[in-house]
């Protein structure tokens, strides 16, 4: 089961990637959101192989997950080690310059168990994840 969320923001990718890249920059997303790299990655503290555990303020487990993929200003990937009830949970993020700003496409995918519901809640992710991420965005700019 797969959903996208895509927006345009107006700012450029340096700045789009500035924000997604920086795991523990995530408090940024919204309220009550935590992040903590908890191992980094191979080639870059926040690439491949990195680690962040990741909290909110809703009385729910920590959400950890390691990045698959970090192409720089390009591409952000990862998977759910831990705390997301969904199976086979990852997250691709993709980003393309859209004349001065940046298209970005942010994609969840999960293994699908009861029809319509993984659709539905990977759709609400994406969905959010979009919003929080454009936030931070703003914020940043």
């Amino acid at each position: 089961m797969q959903s996208t969320a895509r927006k345009t923001v107006s700012a450029p990718i340096d700045v789009v990637w500035g924000v997604l890249a920086d795991h523990e920059g995530m408090h940024n997303w919204g309220p009550g959101i935590s992040a903590k790299v908890t191992s980094t990655g191979a080639t870059d503290p926040n690439g491949v192989g990195a680690v962040r555990r990741i909290t909110t303020p809703l009385p729910l487990p920590a959400i950890v997950e390691e990045v698959t993929a970090f192409e720089p200003g390009r591409r952000l990937s990862y998977k759910a080690v831990a705390g997301v009830p969904l199976r086979n949970y990852h997250g691709d993020v993709v980003l393309e310059a859209a004349g001065d700003g940046t298209a970005i496409s942010y994609t969840v995918v999960a293994d699908q168990r009861v029809p319509l519901v993984e659709k539905a809640v990977t759709k609400a992710i994406a969905t959010s994840l979009l919003g929080g991420l454009v936030r931070a965005v703003k914020k940043a700019g």
